[in-house]
């Protein structure tokens, strides 16, 4: 019987140590590999050029129907859930087009390169939670956070003087 016990007990401690090093062992890669969704997706001008007014879709959210050839964007459908306004700062870091300023609102943060006749999106950064769609023409950039049945738009349209960029939680 004492024999027996030994023998389950150098099998439990064997066993014990192989469990604690293998863990170790993944839980040392692993936390040194984990994934991070990138948060902010450049655009560059020879993206923007290629794209046209194409959407720009990530392969992990849902595409939407293309816009058709007006130059107008598409009417929003307004619900009655609103929250506080976007609070527009303006960078220090002027580009070849003109002035960089950053648009924050509930849904992300969209970066736009303000020229005087057109403007060129520098960046747009989804909020935790939340995805992005962007379309684009020769007269207006749209940036779309939406989760859920929450949409929170950024809209910088040039196509009758300078850029003038608006946001609208709908």
């Amino acid at each position: 019987m004492r024999r027996g016990l030994v023998h389950v007990l150098a099998w439990l401690l064997a066993t014990g140590a192989a469990v604690t090093l293998s863990w170790w062992g993944v839980h040392t890669v692993m936390a040194g590999t984990a994934y991070d969704p990138p948060r902010a997706l450049p655009i560059t001008a020879a993206d923007a050029t290629a794209q046209g007014s194409k959407s720009l879709n990530s392969p992990t959210h849902r595409p939407s129907p293309p816009t058709g050839p007006s130059t107008r964007p598409p009417a929003p459908t307004p619900t009655p859930k609103r929250t506080p306004g976007p609070s527009p700062t303006a960078s220090s870091s002027p580009s070849a087009s003109g002035r960089v300023k950053s648009y924050d609102t509930d849904g992300g943060r969209a970066v736009f390169a303000l020229g005087p006749s057109s403007a060129t999106l520098v960046s747009a950064t989804p909020g935790t939670g939340w995805s992005m769609q962007v379309w684009k023409t020769e007269t207006w950039i749209r940036v779309e956070f939406s989760r859920g049945t929450d949409r929170v738009s950024v809209m910088c349209t040039w196509h009758d003087g300078p850029p003038h960029v608006d946001i609208g939680n709908y």
